[in-house]
C-alpha cells in the first residue's frame, strides 16, 4: 500500500511539473487569446515584399550601408518595367478627417492613360493600427480595381519592428516630446518608402496624403526635367513642384538609396523636409530650383499630428487646363512700379500693372520654342475696375528682333477679341493647327483708365501629339 501511495504521489507530481511547464510556455498565447476574445484581431492580408534593386546606385552595387527592413505588400504587385516616374505617398490614421482616397484620385484622375502608364503610386500604410490597415485597403480595392491590376499602384506597410527607437529622443529646437516622436518616425516612414521605390521609375515624386494635382502634372514634369537635363553645364539633386513642405519634391531614382539612408541616420534631428535642403546641398545644388505654377495643392484642414488644425495652401498652383511653356514677355505700355509684364504670364498672385494704354500698344509673349497652342485664357481687372476695355489676341510665327532691342513675330492671326476684360478660346489648334512663336494683344482703342493684367495663360500640344491638358 505504501509503495503505491508514492507511485501516485510520483505520477501526481509529474503530471503537475508537465502541466506547469505547458502554462509557462504558453502564457503569451493564453494572454493573447484572452485579449483576442475581447477585441478579435484583423484580417490583414499580407505577404513578403521583394524589393526590386536599383543597381544604378554605388550604395547597392556592393551592398554598402545595408538598410535592414522587410516589407509586407497589401495590394498590387510591382512590375518589373522601371517607368518614367514613381510617386511616393506615406499615410497614418488622422484622428479627424481623411484625404488619402481623394489624394489617389486626383493623381489618376488629372493623367491621361497614357500618364498612367508612366507612373506607379506607392502608398505606405504607415499606422501600427492593423484595423485601420485592413478597412483603408478594403476601401483602396473597390476604388482602384483597375490601377492595382495594372501595376499602377502599390499599397505597402512595414512593422513595428524594423523601426528604431520613437521614444525619448533629443528634444532638438526645444519641440515637445510628442511632435518629435511624430516628426521623426515621418523621417523613417519616407526612408524606407524612398527605398523600396528606388528601382521602379527613373525619377521619384514625393507627395504627401492630403493633396490635389493639376491636369496632366506629369506631362508637366517630364517637360521641365527634360530641359534642366539638357542644361549641362548645371546639376540637380531636387526639383520642387510646391512651394509647401515636403509636397511634389522630384529625386533622381539613383540617388533614392543614398537618401534613404541619410533620412535614417538623422531620423530625430530635425523635420523631413530641412533634411532635404541639406541632402540637396550635399550634393552640389546649391539654390532651390522652384517651378511655377504649382502642381500640388494642400487640401487637407487637419493636420496628421493630433488633428490640428492646418490651413497652408499654395498660392502658385493652379488646377486648370494651362500649361504656360517658358517665354518672354514684351510691352510698350507705361509699367507701374515693379508689376512687369511678366508676372501676368507667371503663376502667382503677381500681376501687370500698366498706365493708361494707347491704341496700338501691344503686350507680346514670346516662346522659347515654337508650340501648338490648344487654349488661351486672358483676365484683366480688379473689382470691375482697370479693364482692359477694347483689344484683340493674336497668334504669330517666326520671331524677329525690334528696334528696341527685343523680339517679336513677324506675321500675326487674329483669333478674338476680349469682351468685359477677359478672353477664353479653347481648340485653337483647330484654327491654327501649326506651331506658334507669340501671343499677342494689341490695344484697339486709347482708354485713360490703366490696366491690370492678371492672368495670360495657354495650354499647349506635347512633342508626341498628345495635348496635356485634355
Amino acid at each position: 500500500m505504501r509503495l503505491l501511495s508514492k507511485k501516485k504521489n510520483v505520477a501526481f507530481a509529474l503530471l503537475f511539473l508537465v502541466g506547469g511547464f505547458y502554462l509557462i510556455n504558453h502564457s503569451d498565447f493564453l494572454i493573447a487569446g484572452r485579449r483576442s476574445s475581447m477585441e478579435p484581431p484583423p484580417q490583414e492580408l499580407t505577404w513578403e515584399a521583394e524589393r526590386l534593386v536599383s543597381k544604378e546606385s554605388w550604395v547597392e552595387q556592393g551592398d554598402f550601408l545595408p538598410l535592414n527592413v522587410s516589407y509586407q505588400l497589401l495590394a498590387g504587385a510591382a512590375s518589373p518595367q522601371q517607368r518614367f516616374l514613381s510617386v511616393g505617398v506615406s499615410s497614418v490614421k488622422r484622428q479627424k478627417g481623411s484625404y488619402l482616397i481623394p489624394t489617389l484620385q486626383s493623381l489618376f484622375s488629372q493623367s491621361s492613360p497614357e500618364e498612367r502608364s508612366s507612373m506607379v503610386v506607392v502608398l505606405l500604410l504607415a499606422d501600427f493600427d492593423g484595423s485601420w490597415r485592413v478597412s483603408t485597403v478594403k476601401e483602396i480595392r473597390a476604388a482602384f480595381t483597375s490601377e492595382l491590376k495594372q501595376g499602377q499602384l502599390l499599397v505597402l506597410h512595414v512593422p513595428q519592428e524594423w523601426y528604431p527607437p520613437l521614444k525619448g529622443l533629443k528634444r532638438n529646437y526645444n519641440d515637445a516630446p510628442d511632435r518629435v516622436s511624430f516628426r521623426s518616425k515621418q523621417n523613417i516612414d519616407y526612408a524606407f518608402l524612398m527605398h523600396y521605390s528606388a528601382a521602379l521609375g527613373r525619377y521619384y515624386l514625393q507627395l504627401e496624403d492630403d493633396v490635389s494635382s493639376a491636369k496632366n502634372f506629369l506631362s508637366t514634369i517630364r517637360r521641365h526635367v527634360d530641359e534642366q537635363e539638357r542644361k549641362k553645364e548645371t546639376t540637380w539633386a531636387m526639383l520642387e513642384f510646391s512651394t509647401l513642405g515636403f509636397i511634389g519634391k522630384l529625386y533622381k531614382s539613383t540617388h533614392l538609396p543614398l537618401l534613404a539612408r541619410f533620412l535614417f541616420l538623422f531620423y530625430q534631428e530635425m523635420p523631413c523636409d530641412w533634411l532635404m535642403s541639406h541632402f540637396r546641398t550635399l550634393l552640389t545644388q546649391k539654390e532651390p530650383i522652384l517651378f511655377k505654377p504649382s502642381l500640388f495643392q494642400h487640401m487637407g484642414t487637419f493636420s496628421s499630428f493630433e488633428g490640428t488644425f492646418n490651413k497652408l495652401k499654395d498660392k502658385n498652383f493652379e488646377a486648370g487646363l494651362f500649361n504656360n511653356p517658358p517665354a518672354e514677355v514684351f510691352t510698350d505700355i507705361s509699367t507701374f512700379q515693379d508689376h512687369l509684364p511678366k508676372l501676368a504670364w507667371d503663376a502667382g498672385e503677381g500681376f501687370f500693372w500698366g498706365r493708361s494704354p494707347e491704341e496700338g500698344n501691344h503686350l507680346t509673349v514670346v516662346f522659347t520654342e515654337p508650340v501648338v497652342v490648344t487654349g488661351i485664357l486672358l483676365e484683366t481687372g480688379s473689382g470691375g475696375k482697370d479693364l482692359l476695355q477694347s483689344a484683340q489676341v493674336e497668334v504669330g510665327r517666326e520671331v524677329v528682333s525690334t528696334d528696341r532691342q527685343e523680339k517679336t513675330c513677324k506675321e500675326f492671326l487674329s483669333v478674338g477679341s476680349l469682351k468685359n476684360g477677359g478672353f477664353e478660346m479653347q481648340e485653337v489648334d483647330k484654327k491654327i493647327s501649326s506651331a506658334s512663336s507669340c501671343l499677342r494683344i494689341v490695344v484697339m482703342a486709347a482708354q485713360k483708365d490703366w490696366i491690370i493684367v492678371n492672368k495670360i495663360r495657354i495650354s499647349i500640344k506635347s512633342s508626341s501629339g498628345e495635348n496635356p491638358s485634355s
